[in-house]
Formats: C-alpha cells, sequence, structure tokens
C-alpha cells in the first residue's frame, strides 16, 4: 500500500491531485478558535466565523473535484464559545494543564464583537459548516455523534461538561459507495432471541397500539444474504448468543450502525496533540472504501487516517502545512511503511 504526504497549504496542495482519483475522504480540520499552530496562514484563527467556514467550504469544494462520484466525505468538527471582553485578546490561549494524557484547550475572550452572537453563546460551528457544504452542493446525508466517554475537564459551573462532537458524511451525489455491512453491530440479546423463535407458531405481542392485522410477531429468520439456519450458538468474542449463518458461522446476526458512537479519546506520546482514536475513522474508512482504494486526509497532522488505511489495505493522501508534522508522520510511519514526502513543488 502507498503512503503520500504533502506538504503545503490544502488550498494549493489539493490541486495537483487528480480529478476524481479518491474513493474516501476522513480528516478534522483545526477547529475554530482553539488552537494555534504556529503557521502564517493557516486555518482556524479567521476573524469572524462566517471567514472560517468560508475557507473550509473553499477546501471543500477542492476536495469535491478530486473525490469520485460515489465517493464519500466525512468530516470531524467540534464547536466553540464565544466570549467577548473591550480591549481583549484575540488571539488563542492554550493550557499545558493535562488530562489523561490530552491537552485542556480554553479559548482567550475577543476584542472582536461577532454579529448575531452574544457573550457565552454556543458558536454551533460544526452545523454552520455542514449547512455551508450543503448550500455548495454536498449532500449531508447524516449526523454522527461521537460520544466521549473521557472528555477533557471544563471549568464550568452553568452548562453541562461537553463530552461529543459531530462526524457529517457528505457525498457528491444521492448514489454512492456505502458499505453496510462492513461496520455492522452485534445485535441485541432481545433481538437473537427473537429471531431464533419460531415464526410461524408464535403468540406474539400486542405492544404495538392500533395494530389491526394481528399480534406483532419476530420476522423469520432466512432466505435473505444473512442465511437460512436457526441453529444458535455461543460467540466468545461478545459473550452473547448468535445465529451463524453461512460456511464457519462468519456472518452472525447483526444490526445497522447505529448514530451514536462511543469512543473514549487516547493520549498520543508525540508533539501533536489533537489526533482523533482510529476507533472513531476505522468505521468511516471500512464503510466508505474498499481494499485498494485511495483515502484522503487534507488535514494530515499525525497521520491517524493514513495509518487506519494502511492497516485495512488501502492507499494513502495526505495534506499537511505544518513541516513539524510532517516530521511526526515519518517517525510514525518509517519503520513500517515507505512514505512519499512531497513538498508543494515536487517530492522532497
Amino acid at each position: 500500500m502507498a503512503l503520500r504526504v504533502i506538504q503545503g497549504d490544502c488550498r494549493e496542495t489539493l490541486r495537483t491531485l487528480d480529478e476524481r482519483s479518491v474513493q474516501c475522504v476522513v480528516t478534522s480540520p483545526p477547529y475554530y478558535g482553539l488552537r494555534d499552530y504556529g503557521v502564517n496562514g493557516q486555518i482556524g484563527l479567521e476573524d469572524s466565523p462566517e471567514k472560517y467556514v468560508s475557507e473550509l467550504v473553499s477546501v471543500f469544494r477542492e476536495v469535491r473535484r478530486v473525490l469520485k462520484d460515489d465517493g464519500t466525505l466525512w468530516l470531524n468538527l467540534g464547536d466553540s464559545y464565544y466570549n467577548y471582553r473591550p480591549g481583549g485578546t484575540s488571539q488563542v490561549k492554550q493550557s499545558l494543564a493535562k488530562h489523561q494524557g490530552a491537552v485542556v484547550e480554553t479559548t482567550s475572550k475577543r476584542n472582536k464583537v461577532f454579529e448575531g452572537i452574544k457573550e457565552k453563546d454556543l458558536i454551533g460551528i460544526p452545523w454552520m459548516v455542514a449547512f455551508a457544504l450543503r448550500a455548495d452542493g454536498w449532500y449531508l446525508r447524516q449526523d454522527i455523534i461521537w460520544a466521549k466517554p473521557n472528555p477533557m475537564p471544563e471549568s464550568v459551573t452553568d452548562r453541562c461538561t461537553k463530552s461529543h462532537e459531530y462526524i457529517f458524511l457528505l457525498t457528491k451525489n444521492k448514489s454512492y459507495y456505502y458499505d453496510q455491512d462492513a461496520i455492522r453491530e452485534p445485535a441485541k440479546d432481545s433481538s437473537v432471541a427473537r429471531l431464533a423463535q419460531d415464526a410461524e407458531n408464535q403468540i406474539g405481542s400486542d405492544r404495538v397500539p392500533g395494530k389491526t392485522n394481528g399480534r406483532m410477531k419476530a420476522v423469520k429468520f432466512g432466505g435473505s444474504k444473512y442465511g437460512e439456519s436457526k441453529d444458535v450458538k455461543h460467540n466468545t468474542k461478545s459473550g452473547k448468543e448468535w445465529v451463524p449463518t453461512q460456511a464457519d458461522g462468519a456472518l452472525y446476526i447483526t444490526a445497522n450502525k447505529k448514530t451514536v458512537w462511543t469512543v473514549a479519546t487516547k493520549p498520543y506520546t508525540e508533539a501533536h496533540f489533537a489526533t482523533f482514536p482510529p476507533e472513531l475513522i476505522e468505521p468511516c474508512i471500512l464503510a466508505g472504501s474498499k481494499e485498494g482504494d485511495i483515502v484522503l486526509d487534507p488535514f494530515n497532522g499525525s497521520g491517524t487516517t493514513g495509518a487506519v488505511a494502511l492497516k485495512h489495505r488501502r492507499h494513502y493522501i495526505g495534506c499537511e502545512l505544518n513541516p513539524d508534522y510532517i516530521e511526526l508522520t515519518h517517525r510514525r510511519f518509517s519503520k513500517v511503511q515507505p512514505v512519499l514526502f512531497q513538498t508543494r513543488e515536487g517530492v522532497g
């Protein structure tokens, strides 16, 4: 599998990629007003939320050009609050306090009044971006909640601690590649028991009010791509009872993946401290691509998307503005996979 990382501003480096050459894009852009990465022209420190949204729209317009017609974009974004103080700084403040290996982020009070946003308002950045991308031609197909069981602490007393972010699924067209089976989840015990019943002779349930065609019964298992067997066996991986279906029982009763993904944040020992966990983006790559496809991350960071793509035998292209993160990515992959590193002008 080939890994390629291009150094430079993604608003420029994306233009070097061929049209309709990428199958799946998984990325997490710099969040608005949360961190200064120390690089001129970086996205995230714009004077207003509207300018930030406009910059991301321009990035993903170029992403849409390089994405195949049946490709998907999985976009992770977090939100931020607005605080105003006359004469205050508009620069980002970072705290070096650590919680479970992660750097706690805070934003300083700003000296600029944002039209339509009051002090202490939640800005709503993820949905501003999502709606702007939809208006720009993307299909907004899904909002997925990343639920964090170990969120970073916040010193707030008048609201709950934030413990979620968004992942948006966007597509170029209304029909697109999506491997539902690749990310199916284990079914609940109640579903397993229901599907193992003798559906023709069961009594059924009256729990559906107003049902006029008899009691609700279990759907008969069989006659579909899940096979014919109704023999229940033990699944040692989960400790539940499953119905095997095809050769060696590899396919068990499963359910369509839900929109709330509970994934713990994990520290990264290197310098980049805004990585998202591999377990979070793995379903995106599995559902959005096949082995041998190209996966793109226009905000490469430490290369987590590339690591997951490589694990599942996909090719990878990353774009990264910060040279320190380019070096970090090099160290991450140098022992396991050759990486083609490239500047905006050519191979480096």
